[in-house]
């Protein structure tokens, strides 16, 4: 006799931690998101870690640039949906006057350009990437990521 045991159906995993809108703040959330991949079973030295790592300290660094209101942090949110392996990236900042791009419509900076090619990392390293506005009171700029 053949027995069939059901097995549970993975479960969606969640990290969310505020830090300051400084460059260390941004720092710190690049160095968290290593570690909690590491914890959820995406080594240091692997690929996947180190573009989500990557990712993530450039949404923090627009957050900290681009999106810093004097007093106010900026949270980041790490969704793991492991049926898929696919990681998202939300970082929430307090200022939603400061819109991105819209996917797909960046352009490159000029050869020179000290600045402005974060997005365009984020562009081509997620599988896909946007902005909300949920409220008057803040965006968030997001990213999917396939882990592999």
């Amino acid at each position: 006799m053949n027995l069939e045991i059901a097995q549970p159906a993975p479960t969606t995993r969640q990290s969310t931690v505020r830090l300051s809108a400084t460059p260390r703040g941004a720092r710190l959330a690049r160095r968290l998101t290593a570690e909690q991949l590491d914890t959820w079973g995406w080594p240091y030295a692997t690929d996947a870690n180190g573009t989500a790592a990557l990712l993530v300290a450039e949404l923090a660094a627009n957050a900290v640039r681009h999106g810093r209101e004097r007093g106010r942090d900026f949270r980041l949110r790490l969704t793991l949906y492991p049926q898929d392996a696919t990681l998202r990236i939300e970082v929430t900042d307090p200022r939603p006057g400061r819109r991105p791009p819209t996917p797909g419509t960046l352009r490159p900076p000029a050869a020179d350009a000290e600045s402005g090619r974060g997005l365009l990392l984020v562009e081509a390293l997620s599988s896909h990437w946007g902005a909300t506005w949920g409220d008057g009171f803040s965006k968030t700029v997001w990213c999917e990521v396939a882990l592999g």
